[in-house]
């Protein structure tokens, strides 16, 4: 697939999922303001994926109108225990170049699975999606939307229970959509 295909089935996925079902209410203002900036990293080297959050972190710094950053890994990590060793490594190297506080990560997986949860739950799909990908959020985005969201804390519980009440089927089917456009 083309670097195009990737990031079309990367949007498909938010549109018609993340904020079709309001997975993040913050999501459809970013997308309406087209500020999300999508950017595939084809290595499969752990050192090029941590080269681009740093990249991504720098780019961020310097363009104030790209409020968040989707990095999606084509051909890496397709194994969700060495994805998840990615995202330690990279959460730590945010923390040791200066970024803590200033950039959060979320993380995202055709297979994510959340500790104590089956694999077969559906509320695994809040963080499943076509490629495996390194969400960098800013800090202070993050502080004002959740100030003005009437109950942040409830989104984990509202996701839970709407996919469940999806099912594994219908989540699927929306997932697999996404490599279609």
């Amino acid at each position: 697939m083309t670097n195009q295909q990737i990031i079309a089935a990367t949007q498909a996925w938010l549109k018609t999922f993340v904020i079709e079902y309001n997975i993040c209410p913050f999501a459809r203002r970013e997308q309406e303001k087209n500020s999300i900036r999508y950017q595939v990293v084809p290595s499969n080297s752990i050192e090029d994926s941590l080269e681009a959050v740093i990249t991504e972190c720098v780019h961020l710094d310097s363009e104030p109108d790209t409020e968040t950053t989707l990095l999606i890994f084509t051909d890496a990590f397709a194994d969700f225990e060495d994805f998840l060793d990615l995202l330690a490594i990279a959460e730590q190297l945010l923390i040791d170049q200066g970024y803590e506080g200033i950039y959060q990560l979320a993380s995202f997986h055709p297979d994510y699975c959340f500790a104590q949860t089956p694999e077969n739950d559906p509320s695994n799909y809040t963080n499943r999606s076509p490629y495996p990908m390194l969400h960098l959020i800013r800090e202070d985005s993050i502080e004002k939307a959740v100030a003005s969201h009437p109950d942040p804390e409830g989104i984990p519980e509202r996701n839970i229970a709407l996919t469940r009440e999806l099912g594994l089927e219908k989540l699927r089917a929306i997932v697999n959509a996404c490599y279609q456009q």
